[in-house]
């Protein structure tokens, strides 16, 4: 509106208002303008007899005022910039931002302030209001959702204040909403807070919207966004489709942007004393079926309680298990042949170190896939941080032995070869200070290697000259010692029979007798 005619409407309304009885400075305090500026205006009035009868029509009365009353309405002021406006006209259709055309101008001498060229470059692109187009959606076709910072809460654990996040999902239809604080915006969160909404419900949209957050999509695309592949297995699982919103444009999920998060922390939140998580989701729990589901919504007009009796009945049903808050995630298989996996360790195939796989992790189950998501290994989830489940068939031949190598299970072994190996063997777990367990483990492989007899055998001989050593028993199986006889024995003697006449033996006792 011009300023001579939004002026000439100023003192028109002083004057109703001076007619109607109202002093200085009720009138001064009602339209926020100054008490002299109306104590001039009542004069000039007065003076014109314009304070009975009809006022005169505001043309009439803006050209007296420019005639009797110098001052009144200010000049058509020229903006100092005027004279440079072919060049910012220039600049502007190159694209150049004002601050680095009040830059260029100051360059050519001019001395007015940045504020002067920003309006006169409003008034050089006067912007349009921008259309809305309210979308309406069927019952039970779609349910928008919002994820955002809310407040500091008490964490009963450990009597500290964390941060919190508010989880909103608003049924597009009846507005009825579901509420949840948490303290992290991780998938696992997010997967709960969904089954957590539709249990809620007591069924499920055909679609979900949703902001471009990582939980839920992982490449960000208005023509071909893919979502999170542990939101796309919840999707499958409950029915719904994924809508994510296009990139920083929030308006494209409206009916939870205001009565998401924002009306959360305006409502429910505004002046509450901080409480712990849990009190604060029980409370919100109530808060949702009273305060927030029997207000007037301003839109429908209606109360979402309401509408929501006719909406739970067009939901898809809930299936017949909740979902298992699976989380997937892309690892790589380290050299000792385990993935880390949530503070944990699994074990895959020996073949497959140095690859990528994906991880599903499960509440009871852990299952590792190729990249073209062949399953090559399932395990029992761990139960606490830096636990290794291991199956053994999983590593390399060669390297299992010295995992399982306990003293038990040497002497077990080392018994079941013979008594020579045994009592190698307990040397070797004996010896003092030194550790010989790998030797003994060393020790039991040559009777893989060579035979269990061979290796008894190479014990005796090595018992017999008393150097039971690992490099000995294997010297002499690889030289094939143990196969001939011991040095130093001999067969059993050969009895002979005594050749010599018995009177030759006993000739001096026959005489005696005679």
């Amino acid at each position: 509106m011009p300023q001579r005619k939004k002026d000439a409407m100023e003192i028109r309304e002083v004057l109703r208002r001076v007619r109607a009885g109202a002093s200085d400075r009720a009138i001064a305090r009602t339209m926020n303008i100054d008490r002299k500026t109306v104590r001039r205006y009542r004069e000039w009035a007065a003076e014109r007899g314009l304070l009975e009868g009809e006022l005169p029509a505001l043309p009439e009365l803006q050209a007296s005022l420019v005639a009797t009353l110098p001052g009144a309405l200010p000049p058509q002021n020229v903006s100092t910039v005027e004279p440079y406006r072919r060049m910012v006209v220039q600049l502007r259709q190159a694209q150049v931002e004002m601050a680095a055309i009040h830059q260029r101008l100051q360059e050519r001498g001019y001395t007015g302030s940045y504020a002067s060229v920003y309006r006169f470059v409003q008034q050089l692109e006067p912007r349009t209001a921008e259309v809305t187009v309210r979308v309406e959606t069927r019952p039970g076709e779609e349910a928008q959702v919002d994820f955002g910072y809310s407040r500091r809460m008490l964490d009963a654990e450990t009597q500290t204040e964390r941060k919190t996040w508010a989880f909103v999902m608003t049924l597009s239809w009846s507005r009825h909403q579901y509420v949840e604080f948490v303290y992290d915006q991780k998938v696992a969160t997010w997967l709960r807070c969904h089954r957590n909404a539709f249990r809620f419900f007591k069924g499920v949209p055909e679609r979900v919207v949703i902001d471009n957050l990582k939980a839920g999509i992982a490449k960000h695309s208005w023509e071909a966004p893919e979502a999170q592949q542990a939101y796309r297995e919840c999707a499958e699982h409950y029915g719904f489709l994924i809508t994510p919103c296009r990139p920083r444009t929030p308006q494209h999920k409206g009916k939870v942007e205001q009565g998401g998060v924002h009306y959360v922390k305006r409502n429910f939140l505004g002046g509450r004393e901080p409480t712990t998580l849990a009190q604060a989701n029980r409370d919100v729990q109530r808060w949702c079926l009273t305060t927030a589901g029997e207000r007037i919504h301003g839109t429908t007009r209606e109360q979402p309680l309401a509408r929501f009796a006719t909406e739970q009945e067009l939901l898809q049903p809930l299936p017949g298990t909740p979902y298992d808050l699976a989380i997937w995630k892309q690892v790589k298989v380290h050299r000792d042949c385990h993935i880390v996996f949530d503070n944990a360790y699994y074990s895959t195939p020996f073949r497959l170190v140095g690859q990528h796989l994906w991880v599903r992790g499960g509440t009871h189950t852990v299952q590792l896939y190729t990249q073209d998501y062949l399953l090559v290994a399932t395990h029992d989830r761990a139960h606490k941080d830096g636990q290794r489940v291991t199956n053994v068939g999983h590593l390399p031949t060669e390297k299992v032995a010295g995992l399982a190598l306990t003293r038990e299970n040497c002497r077990e072994q080392a018994a079941a070869m013979g008594a020579s190996t045994l009592v190698v063997a307990e040397r070797l777990l004996d010896h003092r200070p030194e550790d010989r367990l790998r030797t003994a483990g060393r020790l039991l492989h040559l009777g893989e290697r060579f035979g269990h007899l061979r290796l008894e055998a190479a014990c005796r001989r090595a018992l017999r000259y008393d150097d039971p050593k690992y490099s000995t028993i294997k010297r002499i199986l690889e030289q094939g010692l143990d196969q001939e006889a011991l040095p130093g024995t001999t067969a059993a003697p050969v009895a002979h029979t005594f050749a010599r006449a018995a009177v030759e033996l006993m000739g001096h006792l026959l005489g005696a007798v005679r």
